[in-house]
């Protein structure tokens, strides 16, 4: 069997590949250029997605770690330029949520159409024959009658499935996690015990490592930072410089610490408040995506997270019109943020999930 993965120039996607190649697949690497630098601007387009070939302005750097990872296993390997459908899928929409006073989370939209959309079916229109694809992601996939579950990884700590929650079955189906039952200890290990160059390389820490407004590339919009009653605390240059449950850097002098609690768009305004102003419990999710259930027609219980390191809560999801639902948590829950995902479970099993649209 023919399985293509995603290298990174990371130890995830290397040690996924290896251990790929030696369960006896044939195995073929790819990577997805996305960077992209225009004359007279400066960082115009990024992704530092870790696990499964996506970069920053490194990326001739960690292209040339994939080339090597690929050689020193033996494997081909080839690189893709995805630039252009990633700025159009990926920061499109991450510059007018963040315009919006929302805070978007551009991986899971770059897995979903881009790592496993774009990548894949780049790959085949160039000739590339497989049977699978695959990435070192921190998740695992179950097939019950015909039917395929994204689940959580064996080692929570690095559990990666809040960011894949909206692949479908016709992805979920042609996809394999190798490092789904494997801890980050156990992953660098193997790297290291097989020679390959990465196993102390650092994790990614976030879809892109510099200042948010070099990828905006909007000018400044002077506003007002003002406390919950409409008082003028100060000033701001646009409201896309902060996110919910902000503390650092407000520009405001108080004698408690404030934290942002809303950021509205309208009137161009900054809302802070003491930190008990921050926790909310419920929320209306829209754009929603199901792969564990067909659909959610009537009120159920299960669990929720609205952040990937959270643990899950449990929470009442009641349906509403309009492809909406209520999420409401039974204990109150720090900074939810309208724009980021909010993803629900039934044990270690991926139900589905959506976008933030509001917070009650």
């Amino acid at each position: 069997m023919k399985v293509l993965v995603g290298l990174s120039g990371g130890v995830d996607s290397a040690v996924a590949a290896l251990l790929l190649k030696k369960e006896g697949y044939e195995v073929i690497g790819v990577t997805m250029s996305i960077w992209r630098e225009r004359s007279g601007a400066g960082v115009t387009s990024s992704g530092g997605c870790s696990h499964g070939a996506c970069f920053g302005p490194e990326e001739k750097e960690d292209i040339e770690h994939a080339r090597h990872i690929a050689e020193s296993i033996g494997i081909p390997y080839y690189v893709f330029d995805c630039a252009d459908e990633y700025e159009k899928i990926v920061l499109d929409n991450f510059k007018n949520e963040y315009i919006s006073g929302r805070t978007p989370n551009p991986c899971i939209r770059c897995n979903s159409f881009v790592k496993f959309g774009v990548l894949p079916l780049f790959a085949k229109q160039n000739g590339i024959e497989f049977d699978k694809f695959a990435t070192g992601h921190y998740a695992k996939i179950e097939e019950r009658d015909g039917r395929f579950f994204l689940k959580r990884a064996f080692a929570l700590s690095k559990d990666q499935s809040y960011f894949l929650y909206r692949l479908k079955q016709e992805q979920l189906k042609d996809i394999l996690f190798p490092l789904g039952n494997y801890s980050k200890d156990e992953v660098r290990r193997i790297a290291a015990d097989n020679g390959l160059g990465v196993s102390d390389k650092p994790d990614s820490q976030d879809f892109y490592e510099g200042d948010y407004n070099e990828l905006l590339g909007i000018e400044d919009k002077t506003g007002d930072i003002v406390d919950i009653d409409g008082n003028i605390l100060a000033k701001h240059r646009g409201i896309w410089n902060y996110t919910i449950g902000q503390r650092k850097r407000l520009g405001v002098s108080s004698s408690k610490p404030l934290y942002v609690l809303e950021l509205r768009k309208d009137s161009n305004e900054v809302v802070v408040g003491s930190i008990d102003k921050t926790f909310k419990k419920s929320l209306i999710a829209a754009d929603l995506s199901f792969s564990g259930i067909s659909e959610i027609n009537r009120p159920i219980r299960a669990c929720a997270k609205i952040r990937s390191a959270q643990t899950p809560a449990d929470v009442l999801i009641t349906p509403m019109s309009g492809d909406c639902v209520r999420v409401d948590f039974d204990e109150y829950q720090k900074s939810i943020a309208a724009g980021q995902s909010v993803v629900f479970y039934d044990g270690d099993y991926v139900l589905g999930g959506g976008v933030i649209d509001a917070v009650l």
